[in-house]
């Protein structure tokens, strides 16, 4: 399905040949990434589980993003908030407008089941970009502090800052 298509930007439903795309040019742009990630959202999508999108530039796979309705890990677990999940867009196609209509497409589907919705945000200076393009578009923390492999981090409590660890952050209606 095709969810938006203007501009030399598509949005639709994420492809088995989008996620060997994904995971080379992850690759040849340094990120320690695996096809895995990819194949487990396809088979979520697959399963009714998730809704997985890609973007498109001009013809050539850019990003991706995806919604999860009913999450079932994180801050919001089993709450009945729908999350957005694994987002990106490959460093060569950043600047153009991609990730933020990756992120108006979300939105409008994670809408579509609840009124809040949220988002875990990585800590470390690889997710700058990522938390400041968030709290422009309305996205504020839940409260529960931050969290380290799918649990609050106790206060004091050593962890490392590594992608396991994130903020959550929700935005209503």
């Amino acid at each position: 399905m095709v969810y938006y298509d203007k501009d030399g930007i598509v949005i639709r439903d994420l492809r088995r040949s989008d996620a060997r795309v994904l995971t080379d040019e992850e690759i040849a742009q340094g990120w320690d990434a695996t096809i895995d990630k990819y194949e487990m959202r396809l088979r979520h999508q697959a399963e009714g589980k998730a809704v997985a999108l890609a973007a498109e530039w001009n013809g050539n796979v850019a990003g991706y993003i995806n919604v999860y309705p009913d999450a079932k890990s994180g801050a919001f677990a089993n709450r009945g908030c729908a999350e957005i999940v694994d987002f990106g867009v490959l460093e060569k196609y950043r600047r153009r407008g991609i990730g933020g209509k990756l992120m108006d497409v979300a939105e409008e589907i994670a809408f579509s089941y609840s009124d809040e919705i949220y988002l875990g945000v990585g800590l470390h200076s690889g997710y700058g970009s990522a938390q400041r393009m968030y709290v422009k578009r309305g996205y504020i923390p839940d409260g529960s502090g931050v969290w380290y492999r799918d649990q609050v981090c106790e206060p004091y409590s050593d962890c490392r800052n590594d992608d396991e660890l994130v903020l959550y952050l929700s935005k209503r209606r």
